[in-house]
Order: structure tokens, then sequence, then C-alpha cells
């Protein structure tokens, strides 16, 4: 007979906030507050996919089910991603995965942006043969999909899996941090570099959306971490969002707001990994329509080289700009640093690990990224 525990904040690690539904719980990687102060659509999609959030229990069920309603996203033309996993780690090891083929779908047209959304029903996870002892169980999320908990069920007692002294690392990055094109939840890159480094992970890796936002640097001046990170860049180009001008300002005004709640933790800022599309030219960033028309994804960047005169961005640029401001700061910020993207994916990389879309690392480069992250991030 299985047991139905309550889902409580207790038992998620990773996640900012729980939003109660109709059906259950929607954890979220932004708080509410940060939410309501934007409409973006691409935002409330990131930050409502729990790359990171995982439930984190100490059982001896040998039985785990869970029933949630995932988010499938459909795009017109191009063929369907695959379904979201949920990996099962226990003691640290990875020892399971399951998907679910049903739950909401949204069908976008990326040539006129108008979206369907169909409601689907509530699927079940189910993982057996657990090792019949106390035991570290967690089931992580998928990176990609949002997912709304409505019951877990085990065959013995849950409890909190309890603090086993770990540092907490706080992430902040665009989708290349949000993991994706990563295999799976426990497969992207800072979830991978977490593990190496025995970090306790919350990502705040945003698809589309690292773009110095106020809000998101008030989410981190107010999160409890030990270790902190930003990875800043590419949004900021291929969204083609601000301009030099503006761009070294915005950067010290988060960097100022993040140290306002962890004014001597260890601070990295990241630049951008290798992207040959944007390292000289800036966005936007498009679709590539003829990539679209024979059921591909690819990107390429729209805007003129000619134009960084103007004060256009650029991940060369970008990275100059980095490194400036680090070494500014650091006359009085000696817990600062400075990280160049290029050393976790540079040219070189990229000639045997190529992008597949031109803009996103596959699963073997996540990898790559998270083991070099792990031992240059000097954590």
């Amino acid at each position: 007979m299985l047991i139905t525990t309550p889902i409580t904040a207790g038992l998620l690690r990773g996640a900012l906030d729980l939003e109660p539904t109709e059906r259950g719980l929607l954890p979220h990687r932004l708080p509410a507050r940060a939410r309501a102060q934007c409409a973006d659509g691409q935002l409330a999609m990131a930050e409502s996919q729990p790359s990171g959030v995982r439930l984190a229990l100490r059982t001896r069920a040998t039985t785990v089910e869970l029933d949630t309603v995932p988010t499938k996203r459909l795009y017109t033309g191009a063929p369907p991603r695959p379904d979201g996993v949920y990996d099962l780690i226990v003691d640290g090891r990875l020892t399971g995965q399951a998907t679910l083929g049903d739950g909401d779908t949204i069908t976008i047209d990326l040539a006129t942006g108008a979206t369907q959304t169909r409601p689907g029903p509530v699927g079940t996870v189910r993982f057996t043969g657990l090792p019949d002892r106390d035991k570290d169980v967690e089931i992580w999320l998928p990176h990609n999909e949002t997912t709304e908990l409505v019951a877990l069920r085990t065959d013995a007692p849950v409890a909190p899996l309890p603090d086993r002294g770990r540092r907490v690392w706080l992430h902040h990055g665009s989708s290349i941090s949000h993991g994706s094109d990563a295999a799976s939840p426990s497969t992207t890159w800072p979830a991978l570099a977490a593990s190496l480094a025995g970090l306790e992970l919350i990502n705040l890796g945003l698809g589309g959306s690292a773009l110095l936002d106020p809000f998101t640097a008030r989410a981190m001046r107010d999160t409890p971490a030990d270790l902190i990170s930003v990875k800043i860049g590419i949004n900021i180009v291929n969204a083609d969002l601000m301009r030099l001008r503006a761009f070294g300002p915005a950067v010290h005004g988060f960097l100022d707001t993040v140290r306002e709640g962890h004014p001597a933790a260890p601070l990295l800022v990241v630049s951008p990994i290798y992207c040959p599309i944007h390292e000289d030219t800036p966005g936007p960033c498009a679709f590539d329509p003829s990539a679209l028309s024979s059921g591909r994804l690819r990107f390429r960047a729209t805007g003129d080289p000619a134009e960084r005169a103007a004060g256009k961005l650029t991940l060369g640029v970008i990275r100059d700009e980095l490194a400036r401001i680090v070494e500014q700061r650091r006359a009085e910020d000696p817990n600062l640093r400075y990280l160049d993207g290029r050393e976790l994916y540079g040219e070189a990389d990229h000639a045997e690990l190529p992008l597949p879309d031109e803009l996103h690392p596959d699963a073997a480069t996540h990898r790559l990224i998270g083991e070099r992250f792990a031992k240059l991030a000097g954590f």
C-alpha cells in the first residue's frame, strides 16, 4: 500500500516559490514579486520550467510515484521536441529516468507568434526497485517543461532530505545555463558542475531572459547562498537589447544589487562561451527560415558588424567590457572574479563539438562545460 505525502516547500530544492493551482503546486524559479514586474511570455515560460528543481527526500521506500502535469511546447513546422526527463538520483547516483507523453500542450507558430493551448491529463512517473534501506532520494524535474506537481506516493514514509552541510551555489544565466539541449535535468552543465564540486544548486538560468533585469538581481540578493555566479552576454546580444552606453551601468547596477544581500560571498562574472554567429556580428538573432522549412531549428545573426561603431553589442565587445568592469570593481571587492566563457567552450571546442543550432550546446558539450566550470570556478 502506498502512502500519499503532501508536497511542501520542505521537500523541494531549487525553487524560489510554490504557486498553488487547481491541480497542485507549480514551482517557480523567480518569486511572485519579480514575476509581477515583467509580462514577457518568454520569461514566464523560462522561469516556470524547473531547471535544477528537485524533490529531495530521506526514505526507505522502494517505490516512488509522482503525479504531475507537464506542459509540452510544439512549434509549427518543426519536429516535436523530446519529452522532458525525470532523473532519479539515489545517494548521489543517477539510477533511473522516466518521461511523460501526456500533459498540457502549447502550439506556437514561430512565423506569426500565435499560440494555441490544449489542456491535458495528469500523468504518473513511477520508480521501483529502489534499495530497501534508508537513503537520499532526489527526483530532478524536467528542466525544459513547466511541471505542476500533483501528488507524491511511496511505500514507506518520507522526510525532507537533511542538511548535509553543502555550500549553496546560486547561478544566473541564459538558455545555455537553463539547460537547452542537455540530455536530462541532472546533466545540464550547472547540475554537472554542482555535482562534481559537491554544491547545492539553485539554477536561475532563464532561457532568453538573462537580460540584467533588476527584479532578477533582487531575487538573487534575497536568496541565501554561499557562492554566486552570473553569466552575462548572449541574450543581450541576440535580443539586441541595449547599446554599449547602457550595458556597463546595467552590469554595475546588477552586481551592486546582488552585493547588497551577499557583501562578501565569492562572486564570479562569466562572459559568453564561443558562438560564431555573434562573435563579431550584433543581433537580433532570428530563426533561420530555410532550416525551418526543412523541419530543423537553426539561428542566425541579422545585425551588421559595422553597427559596432554605433554601440551595438557583440560577444567580443561584451567580453572586453565585462573584464574591464570586474577589474575596476576588484579594487573594492576582492571576492569578485572574472571567467572568460571561452575557457569553458572556445573556438577549438567548436571545431570538435559544433553548436547544432548555431546557439546551444548539445549533451556532450554540456558535460564538457560542467567539468571545466567545476575546475575553473574556484569554488
